[in-house]
């Protein structure tokens, strides 16, 4: 999936052999360098033939009123989009006058690394100038992980053969505004066809210039942003050591500042310039104090020296490290990709504080540098089990946003809050709303999260002093969305009608079974919070009442509808129905779908696509992973045999939750198979979009793939469980995994499985395949193991579903159609029989 020959395989980091302009873009991503605030893409110091060059700050957007071709009521009316933060990359050099650039430059050696162990990328070439001279050049870039508004960048210049003049260009550059006029060329956003994964492009000016000024070696640039009002200011400091004859000269104008060194190079005599960069933001305060707070990171990290600077990094990772590695025995290649998974997660959230992750981190303006669930479902896991303080950062931009989510209910007509579909700035910024708006989902996503973090951790004082308000508001809006609905037999039935599941490719339903089994978890976890608050935090829970002006009836409300809950299911096929009339629906031939109509949103109207049973992404095979003790392992099978053959993969949410269920339900080579997918999305560009950004959630799920799916880990009703799926040419897999206090240390062998626990932590009681054990602080328990569990040949088809019938004869399922001019067409629609199916074990209401 990779070049090899360019890219070869080293277990600690990403090297390339070679430069390569035609994908640009895809190695800025891949080479990007941030620290969850901060963000820095690949692009070259020279600052030419960039895709785009990327520097970015999370949560540093501009806002734009949307236009929709036909207004309605409710419709998002504010859209935002992440914008790139002055340019610090660049760093030209210059012997003889005669520029480095790769575009004529004959280079006699070229190595790029990412170093997953230091967090430094680095680049080592050697340059043959028309004159012959060789020139070593040697760069760094760094945005430190301790220190979260700094970056560092050096280059070294070295003349091999002969004296010459030496001149190293650094710049602070506003690229923002359409082209650049400094030497580049157009900020590289592509605005060619449609691609809802894209960023916006702007056309007015967006970042209006305030204080700006040169002092010394140190240069200052600060705007604000035109609507959102947003305040950004960077400063750099510049260093020169060499033992050469050099002079200095500067430059500083609104949208650029040069600190140019002109240096007359011995032979073999070294310049070395040093970069240091400060970037801060803000939604409110003005661009003189950003300035005084660039100057005060600047001074400290001087001070500190740029030497230990590099060393605290390096001390920073080895700690993440430790808690956080995967390590897959015999196969380097996967171990690489592994932890340039892993890093990119460090990258994204680490020093979010509290803003959230977005989907592309802070390595690309794909999505538009947006939130979604994604950061829920898919990275919270492994920030929860390996660096909590994360998880709860991110959690508690949630709870920043709960004002505005409960304007976005008021406006739906619905009581509590609403969580947006995409946003920055907590309003929806989604302009479709059958795709957008109407995922509610996304309440019970986050309320998962939550009661995720606290079952990992212990914290449930982070849950009572404030999170508590989410699972509550949360709750409240599923009580108004939903209905009752009296049934034949008599029972009650609770419903929610007019919502969109993951699955963007099955829009406006009624009764999602993933919206309604999570929804259910939501009812359920909030019932038993606040019932517990009332008990042991009698104090919070008065808080809490008067804050919120909770009814003390509400929790009974909630369990009563969790209890009533209709999921849908199909007696005759033995699945769950994805919605009410998903089974109604023509079955779109995915085997006969050209690759060039792939992915389908982007080649064939929505209201087509609609009419199908076709999948974007596994929609009740999430439900299953997430909620599966509430399914059996015969219903798991079924379901993932019937949805795994519609499933187009075209969301890289979706491979990794796919290998999850297969290797449960014993499609180990399957599973297999949708992890190599999964952990290459970025590093194989398998969707032709790697340029945009990282899929930080697919990196998440990877994690989730290794420790859950061949790892076997489950935590329902807050108990620790393992039922390993060791691939069959894997001798081991190994991982850390936090447990409240204590920290696990796993190793999973074909015959065994060695729970290890760290000597501080206390006793963690866990089981395997449902044998308990308890594993003491500085001991470990080794568990022999018969079996990986059943193994099942070849992949699921459709055609095991064909010609299912009831005994009256009426058709259940179609047989798979034929594409005719690449429009599915198939015979009727297929009638269904629904009923609701029973909480598996409703004395344990908490079961994420």
């Amino acid at each position: 999936m990779m070049d090899r020959d360019r890219f070869p395989v080293d277990p600690w980091r990403l090297v390339e052999r070679s430069f390569d302009v035609d994908n640009s873009g895809v190695t800025e991503t891949l080479f990007t360098v941030g620290n969850g605030y901060l963000g820095l893409r690949g692009n070259h110091p020279e600052g030419r033939f960039a895709h785009e060059h990327g520097t970015f700050v999370n949560g540093f957007h501009e806002t734009f009123p949307i236009r929709h071709a036909e207004q309605a009521y409710g419709f998002a009316e504010v859209g935002q989009t992440i914008i790139n933060a002055p340019d610090a990359k660049v760093m030209r050099v210059y012997v003889d006058d005669e520029p480095l650039s790769f575009d004529v430059a004959e280079i006699l050696e070229y190595e790029r690394t990412l170093d997953l162990r230091d967090g430094v990328l680095r680049r080592d070439l050697l340059w043959r100038t028309p004159s012959g001279k060789e020139v070593r050049i040697n760069y760094e870039r760094l945005v430190s992980f301790e220190e979260k508004h700094l970056a560092v960048m050096n280059v070294e210049v070295t003349v091999l053969n002969a004296d010459a003049p030496v001149t190293v260009s650094c710049q602070l550059i506003n690229r923002q505004d359409g082209e650049d006029v400094y030497g580049g060329r157009p900020v590289g956003r592509s605005t060619a066809g449609f691609d809802p994964r894209k960023t916006e492009k702007l056309h007015e000016r967006v970042l209006q210039p305030r204080e700006h000024w040169q002092e010394g070696e140190r240069s200052v640039l600060s705007y604000e942003v035109t609507e959102s009002g947003m305040t950004v200011a960077v400063a750099a400091d510049h260093l020169i050591v060499t033992d050469n004859e050099y002079t200095a000269r500067t430059l500083i104008q609104p949208d650029i500042a040069k600190n140019v060194f002109r240096v007359q190079a011995k032979a073999g005599v070294p310049v070395r310039v040093t970069k240091l960069v400060s970037y801060h933001t803000s939604r409110g305060v003005p661009a003189p104090e950003l300035v005084d707070r660039c100057r005060r990171t600047l001074d400290r990290a001087r001070s500190e020296g740029v030497s230990e600077q590099f060393r605290r990094q390096r001390a920073w990772l080895d700690g993440f490290w430790e808690r956080s590695d995967v390590r897959i025995a015999g196969h380097e290649d996967l171990q690489q990709a592994t932890r340039w998974c892993l890093f990119q997660l460090a990258q994204a959230s680490a020093r979010a504080d509290g803003l959230g992750v977005p989907a592309k981190g802070v390595s690309g303006s794909g999505y538009s540098g947006h939130y979604f669930w994604d950061t829920e479902i898919y990275v919270l896991p492994f920030l929860a089990y390996t660096s909590p303080l994360w998880a709860r950062n991110a959690l508690r931009m949630r709870v920043h946003m709960l004002p505005a989510a409960r304007k976005r209910a008021f406006q739906l007509n619905e009581v509590g809050a609403l969580f947006p579909w995409r946003t920055i700035n907590g309003e929806e910024a989604s302009a479709y709303y059958a795709a957008g708006t109407a995922q509610y989902h996304i309440n019970a996503d986050v309320s998962f999260a939550l009661a995720k973090y606290v079952r990992a951790t212990g914290d449930v004082d982070f849950l009572y002093r404030e999170a508590v308000d989410i699972a509550v508001e949360t709750a409240r809006l599923w009580t108004t969305l939903g209905f009752w609905r009296d049934e034949k037999d008599g029972e009650d039935s609770f419903h929610i009608h007019g919502v969109t599941g993951p699955d963007e490719y099955t829009t406006v339903v009624n009764d999602n079974l993933f919206t309604n089994v999570m929804a259910r978890f939501n009812l359920r976890f909030a019932a038993r919070t606040v019932r517990e608050m009332e008990f042991e935090a009698p104090e919070s829970y008065r808080l809490m009442v008067d804050r919120l002006g909770l009814d003390p009836d509400e929790a009974d409300a909630w369990d009563k509808a969790a209890e009533a809950m209709h999921i849908p299911f199909s007696p005759a096929l033995g699945i769950h129905p994805q919605d009410a009339v998903f089974l109604e629906r023509e079955v779109w031939d995915l085997e006969n779908t050209p690759p060039g109509q792939r992915p389908l949103l982007l080649h064939f109207h929505p209201l087509v696509i609609y009419r199908y049973q076709v999948l974007k992404q596994a929609d009740v095979v999430l439900a299953l992973f997430l909620q599966g003790n509430h399914f059996t392992d015969e219903e798991k099978l079924a379901d993932f045999e019937y949805y795994d053959p519609l499933t187009t993969g075209d969301s890289t949410l979706s491979g990794v939750v796919q290998s999850i269920l297969a290797a449960e339900v014993g499609y180990q080579d399957l599973a297999l198979e949708y992890f190599l997918d999964s952990i290459y999305v970025d590093l194989g560009d398998l969707h032709h979009n790697a340029a945009d950004g990282v899929h930080v959630a697919s990196a998440g799920g990877v994690w989730t793939s290794l420790v859950s799916g061949f790892g076997g880990m489950r935590d329902h009703f807050g108990e620790l469980t393992f039922d390993p799926r060791l691939p069959a040419d894997w001798p081991e897999l190994a991982y850390a995994l936090a447990w409240h206090d204590t920290r696990l240390h796993i190793t999973l062998r074909r015959d065994e499985m060695i729970v290890g626990a760290e000597a501080e932590g206390t006793p963690v009681s866990f089981s395997v395949r449902g044998v308990s054990y308890t594993v003491d602080g500085g001991e470990e328990v080794v568990v022999p193991l018969a079996t990986q569990g059943p193994v099942r040949e070849g992949r699921p088809s459709l055609r095991m579903f064909a010609d299912v019938r009831r005994e009256d004869g009426t058709l259940l399922s179609a047989s798979v159609p034929t594409l005719t001019s690449a429009i599915p067409i198939v015979t009727g629609p297929i009638p269904i029989v629904t009923e609701s199916i029973p909480i598996v074990d409703p004395e344990s209401p908490v079961d994420a």
